[in-house]
């Protein structure tokens, strides 16, 4: 598939594109667990909420601990629980130049690229793309958030060492993405958005463009995900990245997104996953979902979207009225 062309039809298709694959669990009665750490299981998940729904394409899991986890990350997990990153694997320069770069395939990134492949034989309506994280948001967990952003200012070799590292791994993984199949990538970059503009360009900026230029081409896509509050302040450095695509969250007015970033690429978001898709109710979610394509729908480039990842134990209910939201609009 030539996604340059795709993206160009996508805002015209009318669609909506959620980052929507934790709820599979409903679906198939499997556990958070059980979704994922078997690739068939999260292969079969993906297909099914492609079955269940009319979205754009087809968006794999959005497990931000996986990257982690390769490099040797404590994990948290538990039956019915996104997996969480704890406690510091780095804590100077000294470490993060000392640092191994796994292999793909190390912790449960064979996992998550044996499912994605499993699903783009399965799904062949619309495109698949592989969930992964970014590189400032990947440096994050290994040396501590709220380090992180310490650290940018205090030491920022020790956040440099760091992200050269991650940035290698995640170029490796997105490799290993486009070699099973996929057809793009969404990479989520949301500790950046925590960042002022000046230090976005230095400590995410160069190394998000680094990655997108090592694996972007006409047949595989790269849309850029951020949900930090900070990112109507870097929109120019954010489009300067090379992306096929942009993904904001609900914590900015997407209507203010629209209108900074330019219209030859696609803009989508921004229904809040946490307070309408997983503690709304249906008629609240169906209202705020026609309000913001009130909003947007003149903007040529808009795509409905969620804000981010829709939580596990998200109401299908919710979901449904998402959709037939669209639908309806549309009519």
């Amino acid at each position: 598939m030539n996604m340059n062309e795709w993206m160009g039809r996508l805002a015209e298709s009318r669609k909506p594109m959620p980052v929507l694959s934790f709820p599979s669990t409903q679906l198939m009665g499997v556990s958070v667990y059980q979704l994922t750490h078997d690739s068939g299981i999260q292969a079969e998940g993906i297909q099914k909420v492609a079955e269940r729904t009319d979205a754009a394409a087809a968006v794999c899991m959005m497990d931000l601990s996986v990257e982690a986890e390769a490099f040797g990350c404590e994990i948290k997990k538990s039956e019915n629980e996104i997996p969480t990153v704890v406690g510091t694997l780095i804590a100077d320069e000294e470490e993060a130049e000392a640092l191994r770069v796994p292999k793909v395939g190390d912790g449960r990134t064979g996992v998550y690229v044996e499912a994605a492949g499993k699903a783009k034989v399965m799904i062949t309506d619309r495109p698949v793309f592989a969930g992964m994280i970014g590189p400032f948001s990947l440096a994050g967990r290994l040396m501590d958030v709220s380090e992180a952003l310490v650290n940018c200012i205090v030491e920022p070799d020790f956040v440099h060492a760091a992200l050269k590292k991650a940035v290698e791994f995640l170029t490796e993984y997105a490799l290993a993405y486009k070699s099973a199949g996929l057809d793009g990538i969404m990479m989520a970059e949301p500790l950046s958005g925590l960042l002022s503009p000046d230090l976005e360009k230095e400590f995410s900026a160069p190394y998000v463009k680094q990655l997108i230029d090592a694996v972007q081409d006409q047949n595989f896509a790269v849309i850029y995900h951020n949900c930090g509050p900070n990112t109507p302040l870097m929109t120019e450095s954010i489009y300067q990245n090379g992306a096929a695509a942009f993904h904001f969250g609900d914590a900015v007015d997407l209507v203010q997104m629209l209108e900074k970033m330019p219209e030859d690429k696609p803009v989508c978001g921004n229904i809040s996953p946490s307070a309408l898709f997983m503690n709304g109710t249906e008629e609240e979610i169906y209202s705020a979902t026609q309000e913001l394509m009130r909003r947007c729908a003149g903007h040529k480039n808009f795509v409905l979207s969620s804000g981010c990842d829709i939580p596990p134990a998200s109401s299908w209910k919710n979901i449904d009225a998402f959709f037939r939201a669209s639908a309806d609009f549309y009519k």
